[in-house]
């Protein structure tokens, strides 16, 4: 595969440096949190992790661990860099996005440090692109403080459980209640749209419920408008964990297999409604 990219002329040396023999596994991945044209990459020994923010209300991360790349070296202890989400996608895809049957694109990117482009060498069938991408200065980003420790209730459920939920409940609704219990209804989803009520029960003991962790009744509400983006992520998925902090903090991290039976992950965080008073619940 002609992807060794050697180092620029100018001779400095790449701080970050992947390979992938199979560049769909990647886009995939970032297609699930593209929902701003902009994401923060962050890649340590541990892999790489794309983040995307909207309004301080949302945030996803795609991680995808360094198993998963053939090459993976970080010559940093974290190298972190803001890039345009639209244009890295848009070169991932160069070749199209349905490649014929064992017919694959090559993947290598290359990174020297801040200032520097990011590079890609694309690879299918003997042709070879070359695609650099400016690099921006990284924004602050939020920090959910989902450690386990501040976790009060937990859940994971099959995917499909929450595809089904998602196509019955009324989406004209403004927000998705959502209702964690130690007693019934255990785990409820509900919205309030132009036609109603509507309300999803999940007992404890269902089949798609392969973990069931609650503290304390916790009831929050949260826009529609901002887990939508998820819904990338959820059609992906085998599985979801949903978390609540004790301030209503929702997390979703999603369990994504690839067409080679590798394990990624998807995770977004969202903020509850604020505008809900406790007496309207």
């Amino acid at each position: 595969m002609p992807l060794s990219a050697q180092p620029p002329a100018s001779g400095q040396p790449y701080v970050f440096a992947a390979s992938l023999d199979n560049a769909r596994h990647l886009s995939s991945l970032l297609r699930a949190v593209h929902f701003q044209d902009h994401a923060t990459c962050f890649a340590t020994a541990n892999g790489l992790r794309v983040t995307v923010e909207d309004a301080k209300c949302i945030q996803a991360n795609a991680f995808i661990q360094a198993e998963i790349f053939q090459e993976f070296a970080v010559q940093e202890e974290s190298v972190t860099f803001r890039i345009n989400l639209s244009v890295l996608l848009d070169c991932l895809t160069i070749f199209g996005t349905s490649s014929l049957p064992g017919t694959s694109t090559a993947l290598r990117m290359c990174y020297c440090g801040y200032g520097y482009p990011l590079m890609l060498f694309l690879e299918e069938g003997g042709v070879v692109t070359v695609c650099k991408i400016n690099t921006q200065e990284p924004d602050e980003l939020l920090d959910f403080d989902f450690c386990s420790t501040n976790i009060v209730n937990k859940i994971i459920l099959q995917s499909e459980g929450l595809r089904e939920a998602f196509a019955e409940l009324d989406m004209t609704s403004e927000v998705l209640q959502i209702t964690i219990s130690p007693d019934k209804p255990y785990f409820r989803l509900s919205t309030f749209g132009n036609a109603g009520s509507a309300h999803l029960d999940y007992p404890r003991d269902s089949d798609l419920m392969e973990a069931f962790h609650c503290n304390q009744t916790q009831t929050n509400r949260y826009k529609i408008s901002l887990l939508k983006p998820s819904a990338k992520a959820l059609a992906l998925s085998c599985k979801v964990s949903i978390r609540t902090d004790a301030q209503g903090f929702l997390s979703l991290q999603y369990m994504i297999r690839n067409e080679d039976g590798q394990i990624c992950f998807v995770e977004y965080y969202c903020c509850p409604d604020e505008d809900i008073t406790e007496a309207e619940l």
